[in-house]
């Protein structure tokens, strides 16, 4: 599911001026369309791990950075296993 700007605002909590620098700060990237920038389920599920790393842990803006580019390369790792075990399945199969 795709929400714009105002839907996404309302389903993560965010103000408008904190969205607009998580945007600078590159820690969400919608995607974007001729009606405007579009949000995921993923991208509100961001914004609320970003919400909660901050105020419920304290941790800096530094540290949101460090921690998200930690989880989106261990997404990358575990996409490219899912990738190779289905080679690896595909290529059992035909043996």
């Amino acid at each position: 599911m795709t929400l714009n700007k105002q839907e996404f605002l309302i389903s993560s909590g965010l103000r408008v001026q904190t969205l607009e620098f998580w945007l600078e700060q590159r820690w969400l990237i919608p995607t974007e369309a001729a009606s405007g920038a579009q949000f995921s389920d993923a991208d509100v599920a961001r914004a609320h791990l970003i919400r909660d790393l901050k105020s419920d842990l304290g941790v800096n803006d530094e540290g949101i950075h460090v921690i998200l580019h930690l989880i989106d390369q261990l997404h990358g790792v575990r996409q490219a296993f899912a990738l190779m075990r289905t080679a690896l399945d595909d290529d059992s199969r035909t043996v």
